[in-house]
């Protein structure tokens, strides 16, 4: 294996790809560059060509046992890959029975990443970035559940971190405070 490996992950509405996006354009200014691969994105493709989902709203809705067979998929795809990889994704995934592992261990013996980044901000400014955001239908959930699950993922990211032994850094994605957090993220990957 060459390269880094860092897992980007954060709730959905945190806007994670959005600060990754902006950390990768800094880096590449700098010489340095990364792979962005979205786990999602890797799980969806299997998932859609199987017909067992039309969209990423209905594949988090599938049976546990079946989101394990596409996260063994990914994780298998995504270990193929070298050089500088960013992999976008969940920490942990809000199914109807509870939360499930975004990253569990077999995912993780595929990847083993050097670090994981947890991008958060204040539950409240979750809550208005996903009503307003009209191209995914969300459960709907109030501040109280978003911090409960922000704080279920900065537990599990601890774990993952006693698994591979990689480092955890949390990056705060504010509103209006973007370029900050471009930047702390841009530092994390040099």
């Amino acid at each position: 294996m060459t390269g880094r490996r860092v897992i980007i992950t954060g709730v959905p509405g945190v806007g994670k790809t959005t600060v990754v996006t902006g950390a990768l354009q800094l880096l590449e200014k700098e010489g340095i560059s990364y792979k962005s691969l979205n786990f999602g994105t890797y799980m969806f493709e299997t998932a859609q060509k199987e017909g067992l989902a039309k969209d990423r709203d209905e594949m988090r809705r599938l049976p546990g046992d079946v989101q394990k067979k596409l996260q063994q998929s990914a994780a298998r795809a995504m270990a193929r890959e070298s050089g500088n990889i960013l992999v976008d994704t969940h920490a942990s995934v809000k199914t109807p029975k509870g939360f499930l592992a975004g990253l569990p261990e077999w995912v993780l013996r595929e990847l083993m990443p050097d670090t994981i980044i947890l991008v958060e901000t204040d539950e409240d400014q979750i809550l208005m970035r996903r009503l307003s955001d009209e191209t995914r239908i969300r459960d709907k959930e109030g501040s109280g559940a978003i911090r409960a699950h922000q704080q279920f993922n900065r537990a599990i990211a601890a774990s993952y971190s006693m698994m591979t032994g990689c480092t955890i850094a949390c990056i705060t994605n504010a509103d209006l405070l973007l370029d900050h957090a471009v930047e702390e993220m841009a530092s994390v990957l040099r």
